[in-house]
């Protein structure tokens, strides 16, 4: 297969410091970074008045629920799963999801996502969508057994359908994980399972953990012990371990988190949405603890702009330290970009604008009104810039979007296919 290169010259990049440069893509790789651009690639991006960093990793998300956006708003989390979502997922066939996948995926590129840790249902055709969308994903088969256990060996077998059929397909794009729900919505049996297969098969374990106060006094009610406290009594916590929310936490819960190097995935635009709190985030920093940043699911952010969810988080955290200096613009964008690489176990692959790493880049106009003057372009990315100010999108060496307009799929196509398949479900529901 012939070489394929591609150069972006005249861009401000943003790697360990800022500076202006090139950056040569051959294939799938970033092979050289330079102040000078080069000559004879075949395709050459002018990068003049745009910043150049590594795409975003969303680390927790549910991309099919995309059919859901503005289906239940304003509602606490329990009467918002058990009265309105849970009811409309019965009805999910594969077709929902691989439409509600695709246009996720379509947001995703145009807000400067290209990696993205996805709990659902029919997984093959979530894999299906990434697959055709051209970015990366780690999936994994939302799993729930309510102490069932007919419904606990079904899980089973879905989980290792997927495994089999999934896993490290689409030139390594997509990976599988494990995806318990959550703690209270699985049995130890189950939990103690996915430990044993994590273990055998090399797999990332993505879970939901203590994103309510009702959980966790739930949790010691039942168990007389914490979430994170449980779940470390039963052995199931480690480094391969994905937590998204993580709100309600002890001190000793971020204690354990640190010393079993559990990743924490931070949903702040949906845990404010559902009024679940606020996660301690500057704290587990304080405690060296790895935490990216995720949006949920559309149905309860209700997008899936990454750079909301970090002028968002910011904020955030120095209202509830009231210390303006907690969590600056450049920790913010590395828990968007190298904090993500590293909770899914990409950071040797992506996160970073590095020789020899994947290219997985985006390009953000700066000739904005709300980005001028253009003075400080880390601090305009987490506090100025939109996901719509995202230019050009590159995944695995791939053009994806190139001056707004997006290369890999029709964009009007894919949206009139969500109204239909968005439509189908309700009515059914």
């Amino acid at each position: 297969m012939e070489t394929q290169t591609i150069l972006i010259k005249n861009s401000t990049i943003v790697g360990e410091d800022v500076r202006r440069g090139s950056v040569l893509i051959e294939d799938d790789k970033i092979v050289d970074i330079t102040r000078k651009g080069s000559t004879g690639a075949d395709e050459v991006i002018d990068a003049e008045g745009q910043v150049l960093i590594p795409g975003l990793v969303n680390t927790h998300t549910h991309l099919s629920m995309s059919l859901m956006r503005g289906l239940a708003d304003d509602l606490p989390l329990e009467i918002w799963l058990n009265d309105h979502i849970w009811p409309v997922e019965a009805h999910l066939e594969g077709e929902h999801c691989y439409v509600g996948a695709l246009l996720s995926a379509l947001e995703m590129i145009k807000s400067g996502t290209t990696t993205c840790n996805d709990m659902y249902f029919f997984m093959d055709e979530v894999a299906q969508a990434i697959d055709e969308s051209g970015i990366r994903g780690l999936l994994c088969h939302g799993m729930i057994d309510l102490s069932d256990e007919d419904k606990r060996k079904q899980e089973y077998k879905e989980t290792l359908r997927i495994i089999e059929k999934c896993h490290n397909t689409a030139d390594g794009r997509i990976q599988v994980a494990l995806g318990p729900h959550t703690p209270y919505t699985c049995s130890t049996e189950l939990l103690n399972w996915v430990r044993e297969k994590a273990d055998e098969k090399g797999l990332k374990i993505h879970i939901h953990v203590s994103e309510t106060e009702k959980e966790v006094e739930d949790s010691l009610k039942d168990r007389k012990k914490r979430p994170f406290e449980y779940l470390e009594d039963i052995n199931f916590l480690g480094p391969d371990v994905i937590a998204a929310h993580s709100v309600w936490l002890s001190g000793a819960e971020i204690a354990l988190i640190k010393d079993k190097d559990v990743k924490i995935s931070h949903n702040p635009l949906s845990n404010m949405k559902l009024a679940s709190g606020i996660s301690p985030v500057s704290d587990m920093l304080a405690n060296d603890v790895c935490v990216s940043l995720g949006t949920d699911g559309v149905a309860s952010n209700n997008n899936l702009d990454l750079f909301q969810e970090m002028k968002t988080a910011s904020l955030l955290q120095k209202v509830r330290n009231l210390d303006p200096t907690v969590l600056p613009a450049n920790k913010m964008l590395e828990m968007a970009t190298i904090n993500g690489a590293n909770a899914l176990g990409m950071e040797k692959e992506i996160g970073t604008i590095e020789v020899g790493k994947k290219a997985d880049l985006i390009l953000v106009d700066m000739k904005k009104p709300h980005l001028t003057p253009y003075r400080n372009p880390i601090s305009h990315l987490v506090y100025s810039a939109q996901g719509s100010d995202v230019n050009t999108v590159i995944c695995n060496g791939q053009i994806l979007m190139q001056e707004r307009e997006v290369m890999i799929m029709d964009e009007a196509e894919v949206i009139e296919m969500a109204e239909n398949a968005a439509e189908d479900l309700i009515s059914k529901s």
